[in-house]
């Protein structure tokens, strides 16, 4: 949710249903070898001493003041509530991807440090109700159009973080790196990514009964907003279709707050005209304001994982799920290893449907989907070195295999853990445990 808002540009054209379809086919699926690999990692920021207090928004205001006067590789960024998000630059290899990330991170910890403020990668926030930091008319609008559903859309602005990878579409042609199988294989393999990575089970300071309590709420804001349309048939007609039939977050305004219309899709805003013709920056700004579990943005952009524990929690999903799609041995283990999964998925879209629900509530309890993670698991540690990864990288994923997959555990479970410990009460759980370094063994190197 990190898109600048912008508003309306002269002059203004509208466009028509067909020309629509064919800019979305366009424009979200480009297709060619899978050559780049990115990784959007999103933080809450909280007090180094005291962590369970709330950071206050002139604190935030001037730490992020400072990091903006630091040269960084990748783009910063800073979500509705006040989360930190670093985004790469298209990387050419997952070490030159991992490479920028941890340093740009390294200079970001310091800058923050300096301010007694530190960075937590949890996927939802045990601590604190949802709080806007931002001030933006794009914000404005998207919290009047999230909480027509309920309260999920304000814990999703401000409360939840990710690590979201993002990875080339694929090629035109069939085959195992073929754009049609990637679309496919990201929709059915997204459920074990939200198994075996989830780290959000507690909300207000207590369970909520769902390993990924991020992934539970975005089911609550509705399909329309937060869904993907059905693997039936060719990937860009279905998401024309979803585009042109997802509702409409605003009508942009130059001048004074957005309008946010109610049950106004996009095909009705083309053929009504009204409150004014939709032109070709509303259609790019529309896409925008879809948060898909899979996001086709001429790259795939895979947004399921919760954000995780440790300095450097974040490779280990960047690493497996980049072997897996990019590498075409991976690729093939996984597409056998979650077809089983396909029937569970049936009727509904993700994250709709009972597969992805069951992942979200279960994490790898579901026999089934710990199967699949095992194997999965065990095609990326095989993969690694064919994709260049150092040895301290595919390390790190064999010791979060052996410390979590094989057990049927995620990093939820050890918050939980930690909460029905004895002498703990939820005030004292701290989410920041769980670093994938392996043997004293820096994985960035």
């Amino acid at each position: 949710m990190s898109d600048s808002a912008s508003g309306c540009t002269e002059p203004r054209t509208a466009v028509t249903e067909a020309e629509v379809e064919a800019l979305v086919s366009g424009i979200c699926f480009k297709t060619g070898p899978p050559r780049r690999l990115g990784v959007e990692v999103e933080w809450l920021v909280h007090e180094l001493r005291r962590p369970r207090l709330p950071v206050t928004p002139e604190r935030l205001e001037a730490a992020y003041a400072a990091l903006r006067t630091v040269p960084l590789r990748s783009a910063l960024t800073i979500e509705p509530g006040g989360q930190l998000e670093l985004s790469s630059p298209p990387a050419a290899s997952l070490m030159e991807c991992i490479g920028t990330v941890s340093a740009d991170l390294g200079a970001v910890r310091a800058v923050l440090a300096e301010d007694g403020l530190g960075l937590v990668g949890i996927g939802h926030d045990p601590w604190h109700p949802p709080r806007r930091f931002l001030r933006e008319r794009r914000y404005d609008a998207l919290e009047t159009c999230l909480d027509r559903a309920g309260p999920a859309g304000r814990h999703m602005m401000c409360t939840s973080a990710s690590v979201q990878v993002c990875l080339d579409a694929g090629h035109e042609e069939p085959g195992p790196l073929g754009h049609e199988r990637r679309w496919w294989l990201a929709h059915q393999l997204g459920p074990v990514l939200v198994a075996a990575f989830a780290n959000s089970p507690l909300l207000g300071h207590r369970p909520t009964g769902w390993q990924s309590t991020r992934q539970l709420l975005w089911t609550r804001i509705g399909p329309g907003r937060a869904g993907a349309p059905l693997l039936n048939g060719d990937p860009r007609a279905a998401w024309a279709r979803h585009v042109l039939d997802a509702p409409v977050m605003c009508v942009r305004r130059d001048d004074g707050p957005w309008d946010v219309p109610e049950r106004l899709t996009f095909r009705e805003w083309v053929r009504s005209g009204r409150p004014r013709p939709p032109t070709r920056d509303d259609l790019d700004y529309h896409l925008t304001t879809l948060f898909p579990p899979v996001r086709p943005r001429g790259h795939l952009e895979l947004r399921m994982i919760d954000a995780q524990p440790g300095d450097d929690g974040w490779i280990v999903p960047l690493a497996v799920t980049a072997a897996l799609f990019d590498d075409p041995e991976a690729a093939r283990t996984a597409h056998r290893a979650v077809k089983p999964l396909a029937e569970r998925a049936l009727p509904g879209a993700a994250p709709h449907n009972p597969l992805w629900i069951d992942a979200a509530r279960s994490g790898l309890a579901d026999p089934e989907l710990h199967e699949a993670a095992v194997v999965c698991f065990e095609a990326a540690i095989e993969a690694l070195p064919r994709r260049g990864a150092t040895d301290a990288v595919t390390d790190a994923v064999r010791a979060y295999r052996d410390r979590y997959v094989l057990k049927g555990r995620c990093p939820a479970d050890d918050l939980l853990d930690r909460l029905r410990g004895p002498g703990l009460s939820p005030s004292r759980v701290h989410p920041t445990g769980g670093t994938p370094t392996v043997h004293g063994k820096d994985i960035r190197s």
